[in-house]
């Protein structure tokens, strides 16, 4: 049995509230949650369901011109120069006038994520703890798309998908951990993506994984993908090699080399391929690969459900494949959310952060909240599920 009730809310209080702050790669979110102190969540494994409010869920992007790529000192510096604003963005909506009286902890990503933004965000953090006086919990990023994902759709128990600009992950929960059954090999789903729309130079708003999909869209030649390699290995997969092929071939079309009979026909030397018809192969293959060893993941463990969280989660195609392995599968079900809770978001490290501090689990010194960019998914003991 697991009592989320082991630490009671602050000042007699019958709910807690907990603010996240979130940075660990070019999107800076800060958010605030309410939950209340229910008598339900004092046995059984009520984790996924904790009737959450969402107070506030603020967030902003630092985004670099068409063709470029993050460094993470200017990503550092974006989240520097905006953090303080976006905080009292936050509290102001959240309506909290006191957060010394009203807020019952602080959460922050302490990794995996870049360097230089993690830190500028855990200096944040430590600060308003020290001027609040109000515990710090630093959270997983990954076990804080998983929580807010559960939160959310309120799936049990599921396979989870994490699929973002920095992991790829097949995940399932037992015995106080979130086992990892399959991973990337090398690059991420969401880092394949943004390399490829570097290559495109498409824009690096909204996402650059948004746009690639938007274009995949307009594909007219639906019926006959680009043959692009498959390279499952097992429970894991590889990308790095389709995203070097294809960006060879993105580049040979811009370039106009006609001596690419795959790209340009022999006789007239006209383009038989689109940049749109690229987006659309290069989604399938990707995706493709994904379901296979999701609906793999699902047949070990014997499960009806699959979660998927993280940035390209909020791809609808995705969602739409995942959803038709799903159907054919006997009592099947896909949960997703949309992009304000997909991509990266301080909400979600609020909710995990406040279940680790139920659960007596928080920062006893600042020793304690030192960033780190390597925090694998399993390691981090899971005490508030059964």
């Amino acid at each position: 049995m697991v009592n989320l009730n082991t630490v009671p809310p602050r000042n007699n209080r019958d709910y807690y509230i907990a603010i996240g702050l979130e940075g660990s790669a070019n999107k800076l979110g800060v958010g605030v949650i309410k939950c209340s102190r229910s008598a339900h969540m004092a046995s059984g494994d009520n984790s996924h369901n904790c009737d959450v409010e969402i107070l506030s869920n603020i967030r902003n992007t630092y985004v670099t011109p068409p063709g470029e790529g993050f460094l993470p000192r200017d990503t550092a510096r974006h989240h520097r120069n905006w953090c303080v604003r976006i905080i009292k963005q936050a509290l102001e909506e959240a309506e909290i006038k006191n957060p010394h009286l009203d807020i019952d902890v602080i959460c922050f990503t302490r990794g995996p994520g870049m360097g230089a933004p993690l830190h500028s965000v855990a200096i944040a953090a430590r600060t308003c703890s020290l001027l609040w006086d109000v515990p710090l919990v630093g959270v997983n990023h990954c076990v804080g798309h998983i929580e807010m994902g559960r939160e959310i759709t309120k799936a049990e128990n599921p396979v989870v998908l994490y699929v973002s600009g920095g992991n790829t992950q097949v995940i399932a929960y037992s015995e106080n951990r979130y086992r990892i059954f399959g991973e990337t090999l090398d690059v991420a789903i969401g880092n394949c993506l943004d390399r490829f729309a570097r290559t495109l130079k498409i824009p690096n708003a909204p996402s650059p994984g948004y746009n690639i999909e938007q274009l995949a869209k307009n594909c007219k030649n639906k019926d006959s993908l680009i043959e692009l390699s498959y390279t499952v290995k097992g429970m894991d997969l590889s990308m790095s090699g389709i995203l070097a092929y294809i960006d060879t071939l993105a580049k040979d079309l811009f370039r106009g080399n006609k001596k690419n009979r795959l790209l340009f026909d022999k006789e007239t030397g006209e383009p038989k391929v689109t940049v749109e018809d690229l987006c659309y192969s290069l989604q399938e293959n990707l995706f493709a690969m994904l379901v296979e060893i999701t609906e793999r993941a699902m047949a070990h463990v014997n499960a009806t459900q699959v979660l998927i969280v993280g940035g390209v989660g909020s791809n609808t195609r995705l969602q739409e494949m995942m959803g038709q392995m799903c159907k054919d599968r006997a009592n099947g079900k896909v949960h997703a959310t949309d992009e304000r809770f997909c991509i990266d978001n301080g909400v979600m490290i609020a909710q995990a952060g406040l279940l680790q501090y139920r659960m007596g689990d928080y920062v006893k010194d600042l020793s304690e909240t030192v960033v780190t960019q390597k925090f694998r998914t399993d390691e981090v003991y899971v005490s508030w599920r059964e």
